[in-house]
């Protein structure tokens, strides 16, 4: 497979950044010319739409996490303590395109609602294998949510309070496997 042009790449990275800082509707193509250091018909030649940035934005989000599933699931520590663990990074592919999705979502765009709902239910199912019980995989997805959500937040805001707990929160996903 060859490598998609670099100004396909930038555009799509921008229309990213866009969607996290300023959503959807802010989110122009304009606006991602602007911040791709393109031109307009550089972008619209690669995207000839917002309809098609956010499909693309799907198509890779879809890829990234087909490949962090069979990661999830090879895990040595197993799913849980993966999930867990890796849902306090924040900055990676998987999260630019999350973020992505997410403002997609709240846009009431169904396919992205789509979206979220297929990784979510797929990340619950590789956690309900591994602990046998629905609602201690849901509480396990629910302490990576509140991880996520706190290290995602700006600057240090509560870095200080949760990363001291996140070895505290491993033994809490170790006890819930087997209780």
């Amino acid at each position: 497979m060859s490598r998609p042009p670099k100004a396909r790449n930038k555009a799509l990275l921008a229309y990213c950044e866009l969607l996290r800082s300023d959503g959807e509707r802010a989110t122009t193509i304009d606006a991602v010319a602007a911040r791709a250091d393109l031109s307009k018909g550089g972008v619209l030649y690669h995207f000839p739409s917002k309809e098609a940035l956010a499909e693309a934005v799907l198509e890779e989000f879809r890829t990234i996490c087909e490949r962090d599933l069979v990661i999830m699931a090879e895990a040595p520590e197993g799913p849980a303590r993966h999930y867990v663990r890796t849902s306090w990074t924040s900055g990676s592919d998987l999260d630019t395109f999350y973020i992505a999705v997410l403002r997609l979502a709240q846009s009431s765009w169904q396919p992205a609602v789509d979206a979220l709902e297929w990784v979510h239910q797929a990340w619950l199912e590789l956690i309900q294998e591994e602990v046998g019980d629905r609602y201690a995989a849901e509480a396990i997805m629910l302490i990576g949510e509140g991880l996520y959500h706190h290290s995602s937040m700006p600057g240090e805001w509560s870095r200080g309070t949760f990363a001291r707990s996140v070895e505290h929160l491993l033994e809490l996903v170790d006890h819930l496997k087997h209780p």
